[in-house]
């Protein structure tokens, strides 16, 4: 599956759930990471694990393989990488602790209006 489709793929995932202000950076050339962060949240312990279930269940039934997954009992900060795109959902009082965004403002922002539509 090409990279571009993970990520589509990822982002729509993550708005079933009712992802709040989904933001995804193209790090390509900015980071060895990965090639996109996909980054979001939940406003609910319930609501982080809810996104990252469906995320979780949605990869693998594309038989794509989830390279690692962190942090999904504390609920605050999960991590799912997926290799070329990896996802950061958190609660809503930690996303603006570790304002991602900011730390990669290098990064150019991924148009997601035409994934979700």
């Amino acid at each position: 599956m090409l990279v571009n489709e993970i990520l589509s793929l990822a982002v729509k995932a993550i708005d079933d759930k009712r992802g709040e202000n989904i933001v995804a950076l193209n790090m390509q050339g900015v980071s060895l990471i990965a090639d996109y962060f996909v980054i979001c949240h939940g406003n609910s312990d319930k609501q982080v694990q809810a996104i990252a279930y469906e995320l979780k269940k949605v990869v693998q039934e594309q038989g794509i393989e989830i390279k690692r997954l962190e942090g999904f009992d504390q609920a605050r900060w999960v991590l799912i990488d997926l290799g070329d795109v990896v996802v950061h959902v958190f609660h809503k009082d930690e996303r603006a602790y570790y304002n991602l965004e900011k730390l990669w403002g290098d990064a150019p922002v991924v148009e997601l209006e035409g994934v979700l539509g």
